[in-house]
């Protein structure tokens, strides 16, 4: 009785605190429009037929006309008809991905389960999106040419970013870019395609002992049971996305920036950057064999300073 309640009680909390900041970017912000953050896409780089795995801060774009839709909208029509959109709508009703494989009676429906990705995500998911993945806690939702290969074999991949995931395909695409509006190198889950592709090769001891099998319904309600293992908190609590670690994070875009691969630019008032995906998953294998990894201590880093890695 408690747990609903708690719920329900922080969303109507959300909403309040998201009326009020828009309010606030409505009265002092500059207004951005559809239109201007298509332009500001394609002076970035995104061209017509890519494929873009959007990671994103609704409000640090300004106050945009039409809100989130519009900037799905302008995304849409920056890539084209022929493009691809990928939006992480991630589901973690537990919170962490360990406590939601611990939640007794959680089934997975990607039919009548939202997302807790922010603004920006879930009007995608409600608006926009084509095509679903079928994931407990990782679910993605895709719109275009390549939606429904991106997402059609998630439950059926051995581990969250593994064989036959949305990234791993994405990885594969021609003209597949990974683009920040408004975040840092912190918040970005490609990385972790990484970690699963080399497995028990990856420098860093990442996952728990052992693993779960969660039960979800694929699109016509069909039962399904997909695998999720956990990430080890002692490692976890030291990666690149947690608040403490800006020193990775300034590593890592200095580190993408010196390699030529991170493009930046800006988008409404965000500081905006995309990184083509083949190179940014090679480039990060590169740095994995070298020791270097989103959970890299500053004492890791110090061992092999950014003007070895230019000369690297």
């Amino acid at each position: 009785m408690l747990k609903p309640l708690k719920r329900s009680v922080k969303a109507v909390l959300e909403n309040l605190r998201r009326r009020r900041s828009a309010r606030q970017l409505r009265q002092s912000g500059r207004h951005v429009t559809r239109a201007e953050m298509a332009r500001d896409l394609a002076r970035l780089g995104i061209r017509q037929g890519d494929a873009v795995f959007l990671h994103s801060s609704l409000k640090s774009l300004g106050y945009v006309e039409g809100g989130a839709s519009s900037v799905i909208q302008a995304l849409q029509d920056a890539v084209g008809p022929e493009g691809t959109l990928l939006v992480p709508t991630y589901y973690l009703p537990g919170g962490t991905v360990r406590a939601t494989c611990e939640m007794e009676g959680y089934v997975f429906d990607p039919r009548s389960h939202g997302t807790n990705m922010g603004r920006l995500p879930e009007t995608f998911l409600r608006e926009a999106a084509s095509h679903r993945s079928v994931h407990p806690t990782h679910s993605v939702s895709s719109w275009g040419r390549h939606a429904a290969y991106l997402t059609e074999a998630h439950h059926l991949a051995p581990s969250i970013f593994g064989e036959g995931s949305p990234w791993q395909r994405f990885v594969g695409l021609e003209g597949a870019k990974v683009l920040g509006l408004g975040v840092s190198m912190g918040p970005v889950t490609f990385y972790h395609v990484l970690e699963d592709a080399m497995g028990e090769r990856f420098p860093e001891p990442i996952w728990e002992e052992g693993g779960y099998r969660l039960p979800c319904l694929d699109k016509d309600g069909k039962p399904c049971q997909v695998p999720v293992r956990p990430f080890a908190p002692m490692v976890a609590g030291r990666r690149i996305d947690y608040a403490a670690r800006e020193d990775l994070r300034d590593y890592f875009r200095a580190e993408f920036e010196h390699a030529g691969l991170r493009v930046n630019g800006k988008v409404g008032e965000a500081e905006a950057w995309f990184i083509p995906a083949r190179g940014f998953f090679d480039h990060l294998q590169a740095l994995a064999e070298q020791g270097i990894t989103i959970y890299s201590t500053p004492e890791q880093l110090a061992a092999r300073p950014l003007r070895q890695a230019e000369a690297a």
